[in-house]
């Protein structure tokens, strides 16, 4: 299993553009053959800050994600239009 952390940060008013997006990206990313896990979360105290959870079941379910048409589409294209990645960190379980 390959788990992906990774923060956006909506751009000074876009936070329900980003919201709006994550959603989209989240319905799609599910339906996935190697998507184990995409959950995306909304800190609670800053509301430009979104957290996704990600967990595939290999490397390569998470380069077909990466290459899938609607994460092409939100992640590459129009995420960047109104928020920022922040960070990106790829995990492995312990056990």
């Amino acid at each position: 299993m390959v788990v992906l952390a990774v923060t956006w940060m909506a751009k000074l008013g876009h936070e329900s553009d980003v919201a709006s997006l994550f959603t989209k990206l989240t319905e799609e990313s599910r339906k996935e053959p190697g998507c184990v896990m995409f959950q995306v979360h909304r800190h609670k105290t800053e509301p430009r800050r979104f957290f996704i959870y990600e967990q595939y079941k290999d490397d390569a379910a998470l380069e077909a994600h990466r290459a899938s048409p609607h994460f092409l589409q939100y992640v590459k294209k129009e995420l960047p239009r109104v928020g920022d990645r922040v960070e990106g960190q790829l995990y492995e379980p312990l056990g």
